[in-house]
């Protein structure tokens, strides 16, 4: 039975980053900054709230008789129970034999254009453990880009603004920041065993190691590309944000609405329509949350039955990595016009370009995790290099002018010339027959 070493990792970046966020807060609180101190008791008790909220959907705590469970999540506490929970099964799993297992059948990667398929028996308690480690991973995605993603944003606006980085709160942004990838992380994760749920996915350490430089840099790149522009533009910060974010939430919706499909009823028995309702608009609440500041691995389907599309769209990745480019390039170019004193002593030229090709190596990173490091390399249809290069393809021919226009353009231009070399020939012509003046023997 496999360490959950994702859980104690979870739990640790939780627990972590929310007594930072509270010791923080009291500082600001010292230091009479009351803005600062609610906005970051904000960022922190919203997402514990969530996280709280989705382990007990999970695991269905609502319909089942555990009372003193709802109480500690109701405390903020449930993150810490069901760790307990998740070790007291993985020590004590072996020492009883269980009543039944369950059987799994599985396929194996193909190799030679081959898939074997392999059945395997799953007890109980490695079955709760699953569930313990998929619960777990969704709350770490949750906790990270509706609370750390926010948070580390407005920690690095106030070290701008105060010309001042603490100890206290650089502490904090690290943990943020970490917390943030590992949550990007664990999204590619489930991503890619949501989309091949059929094989048995091993990832290896040189796909952790390509995933964790490239949601590094890109989540570091954004979010200081947002800081610098908010501090010499508050003015236009709110709608810079408000469009990616209700651009992304209302997207998987308007898809939804065109493809005309029934409303979903089969997320969970027990919800009404309006739960339903509720829980969809928090799933694209969270998705539009993840596409603020990087690219969701997990795209949301609203009428596939696990409402994830789970085909490799090539196009949809090069757009959004071309899109968010030039967005930041743009961004960076306001805040380079508009810059402020506070950055008298900041080569202004040399920032810009780093966060540019800090971008670009994020992108570096990404190429290499789809091309060489995906577990599941084997099953793509196209190869992302293949994939890539038919997009540009693409991109081209429908930037491309059509071909008519560019004949007639030609014949345009061919006209004159070709008038003048008639015009000529028969001037050559006339004086060949002794005709001084061809005009004037014409119009005779």
């Amino acid at each position: 039975m496999k360490f959950p070493g994702s859980v104690l990792v979870s739990l640790v970046l939780f627990v972590a980053e929310t007594a930072a966020a509270l010791c923080l807060s009291g500082a600001y609180r010292a230091a009479g900054d009351r803005m600062w101190q609610w906005l970051t008791l904000l960022f922190a008790l919203l997402p514990c709230a969530l996280v709280q909220l989705s382990l007990v959907f999970i695991h269905r705590d609502v319909s089942r008789d555990r009372p003193l469970v709802l109480l500690l999540h109701l405390l903020q506490l449930g993150p810490l129970v069901r760790c307990v929970e998740v070790f007291y099964i993985y020590f004590h799993a072996g020492r009883v034999e269980e009543p039944y297992v369950s059987i799994t059948k599985k396929r194996q990667m193909p190799k030679d254009g081959y898939s074997e398929e392999i059945e395997k028996e799953v007890g109980q308690a490695e079955g709760k453990l699953c569930t313990h480690r998929s619960a777990f991973s969704r709350a770490s995605v949750i906790q990270a880009f509706l609370g750390s993603a926010p948070q580390l944003t407005l920690q690095l606006y106030i070290c701008v603004l105060q010309q001042e980085i603490t100890a206290a709160r650089s502490v904090f942004m690290v943990l943020s920041l970490l917390s943030i990838v590992y949550g990007a992380l664990r999204c590619n994760i489930l991503a890619i065993k949501i989309k091949y749920d059929d094989y048995d996915v091993s990832v290896k350490p040189a796909a952790y190691l390509c995933i964790f430089m490239w949601r590094s840099f890109e989540i570091a790149t954004r979010v200081t590309v947002l800081v610098l522009f908010s501090s010499v533009l508050q003015i236009w910060t709110l709608p810079v944000v408000l469009v990616n974010f209700f651009g992304f939430f209302f997207y998987p919706w308007i898809l939804f609405w065109q493809s005309k499909s029934p409303f979903p009823e089969n997320i969970e028995k027990a919800l009404s329509r309006v739960g339903t309702t509720i829980v969809l608009c928090l799933l694209t609440f969270l998705y539009a949350g993840i596409n603020m500041f990087c690219w969701s691995a997990v795209q949301v389907k609203l009428n596939d039955p696990d409402l994830i599309n789970k085909s490799q769209n090539w196009y949809r990745l090069t757009v959004y990595y071309m899109l968010r480019f030039i967005e930041n390039a743009f961004l960076l170019l306001m805040w380079y016009i508009y810059k402020t004193d506070i950055y008298l002593y900041v080569c202004a030229p040399l920032l810009v370009l780093q966060l540019l090709i800090s971008y670009c190596m994020a992108v570096l990173f990404m190429l290499v995790f789809y091309q060489f490091c995906h577990p599941c390399k084997k099953l793509f249809s196209s190869s992302i290099s293949e994939g890539l290069l038919s997009c540009f393809k693409l991109l081209c021919f429908i930037c491309k002018p059509p071909k008519s226009t560019i004949l007639t353009d030609k014949a345009e231009v061919k006209s004159p010339e070709n008038t003048d070399e008639a015009w000529s020939s028969s001037k050559t012509l006339d004086s060949q027959k002794g005709n001084p003046h061809p005009s004037v023997s014409s119009n005779a």
